[in-house]
């Protein structure tokens, strides 16, 4: 089973699009996601959460969690998402980083976008490796 961990530095925005995006796509039986941060915050931002439940995804329940070095240990990938620095560096972990922007305050408007491009780069992401799901040849 392949593990996705998707970072930034609060875990309130564009980690919380990625794996819940991915999860959405991906076969579970084939790949799934996690989400994590650098610095934590205490929620999803409201922002996020609006424009995901516009697409039928409910992040309400959802905490932000901390990056550990032992969490990203656990994941066979992990995609930053600028938390720079600041995200470990773990041997044998595949590893990319998206530069996207942070939806934190921005106007809804500019928040559906990046939910829109986060998507994009999931759906791009989970293609290529055929995790989709309904794609029979990794079973």
């Amino acid at each position: 089973m392949i593990r996705v961990l998707f970072a930034c530095v609060h875990n309130a925005g564009r980690s919380q699009m990625a794996s819940a995006w991915f999860n959405e796509l991906a076969d579970p039986r084939k790949a799934a996601a996690i989400s994590a941060g650098t610095a934590p915050g205490g929620h999803v931002h409201p922002e996020v959460l609006c424009t995901m439940l516009e697409v039928g995804i409910d992040l309400s329940a959802v905490v932000p969690c901390l990056l550990s070095a032992e969490l990203a240990a656990s994941a066979s990938w992990l995609i930053t998402m600028g938390c720079g620095e600041s995200c470990p560096v773990v041997p044998n972990v595949r590893r990319d980083d998206w530069p996207i922007e942070d939806p934190k305050g921005k106007s809804i408007e500019r928040v559906r976008e990046i939910r829109d491009e986060v998507h994009q780069r999931v759906a791009a992401f989970v293609t290529q490796h055929d995790w989709q799901r309904g794609s029979e040849e990794n079973d």
